[in-house]
């Protein structure tokens, strides 16, 4: 009896561990060495000196899309869909309305200030990158 106690033990404790965790885990993105650096003076950042400005930008793995919050903190995240793999040629993300994230793939909607999916059933928000204002006009994109 002991002895199938501890089996089904062992049998609960395997299906425990092999739970899916957080949706926030994104395994379809590789991960890749984020450090950019943007001048804010640059006139292909010039949305970004204001507050609800954004930009796409180079780095990550399908480009960067940076948002400014209130003219200090600022956002940042790949421009590679979070729930598709990255070798489409659909899958690089696009703003919408200044406020979402689309991918062209499957109109699929996250939110720019978190990255938060918005559509049903995607269940991974959008992969976000440390976004770091120095000074009043340089902005370093890095990963966490």
């Amino acid at each position: 009896m002991k002895f199938q106690n501890f089996i089904l033990f062992l049998s609960v404790l395997s299906l425990l561990a092999c739970s899916s965790g957080s949706p926030d885990n994104n395994n379809n993105l590789p991960n890749v060495p984020v450090n950019e650096t943007i001048s804010l003076n640059n006139p292909q950042f010039i949305n970004l000196q204001f507050p609800g400005g954004w930009a796409y930008a180079n780095g990550g793995i399908k480009g960067l899309i940076i948002y400014n919050f209130n003219g200090t903190e600022f956002a940042a995240f790949d421009r590679a869909c979070p729930h598709l793999s990255p070798s489409q040629s659909c899958s690089q993300m696009i703003v919408e309305s200044n406020i979402k994230l689309i991918c062209p793939c499957d109109n699929a909607e996250f939110n720019i200030l978190n990255g938060a999916p918005l559509t049903t059933g995607v269940l991974v928000g959008a992969r976000a990158y440390r976004a770091t204002l120095i000074g009043s006009n340089t902005l370093t994109i890095t990963n966490f």
